[in-house]
């Protein structure tokens, strides 16, 4: 499955690998030195334990840089008064009788406990492009749906503070 990613998600993870690569790999090799030194490696945790987090570090670059390869870059494209990228909404839940806060992210930054809801999700694809209004259905699955309102959108561009899943 291809990653949908905004540039600032490509920046975000660009500056991961380089900071992996530059700092990271460097205290790796040199905890990996440092443990190889005390001799018997048969008994020796410390060398397994840092050339564990070694190939955990050089993984995680070759995952992030994969990732990069085969992303499609997203934009918000979305009017001043449609749910886009960003954005944080309020819905009101018709069965539940409650209102809850919500933020439309791209999939790398989903993360429901913490209200960052991804535009792949079924509650992301059904909003984005709604506007404050809208009763708009939720469809989860084959025989399972349900139907919120859109109470109100709050525009918000700068996505700088949140954090990349593995940041």
């Amino acid at each position: 499955m291809r990653e949908q990613l905004t540039e600032s998600d490509v920046k975000k993870i660009q500056e991961e690998i380089d900071h992996r690569k530059l700092v990271i790999r460097k205290e790796a090799i040199e905890a990996v030195k440092e443990a190889r030194a005390q001799g018997d490696l048969s008994e020796n945790f410390e060398y397994y334990a840092a050339k564990k987090y070694k190939n955990q570090n050089e993984s995680r670059i070759r995952y992030l840089e994969r990732m990069l390869r085969t992303a499609s870059i997203v934009s918000d494209e979305s009017k001043p008064d449609e749910v886009g990228i960003n954005n944080t909404v309020e819905l009101y839940f018709e069965d539940d009788d409650e209102v809850e806060t919500y933020r439309l992210v791209t999939s790398i930054r989903g993360n429901s406990m913490k209200g960052l809801i991804s535009i792949e999700s079924p509650l992301g694809k059904a909003i984005k492009g709604h506007k404050e209004g809208d009763r708009v259905h939720v469809q989860v699955n084959d025989k399972a749906g349900y139907d919120v309102l859109i109470k109100k959108i709050i525009k918000t561009q700068d996505d700088s503070k949140d954090s990349i899943r593995g940041f």
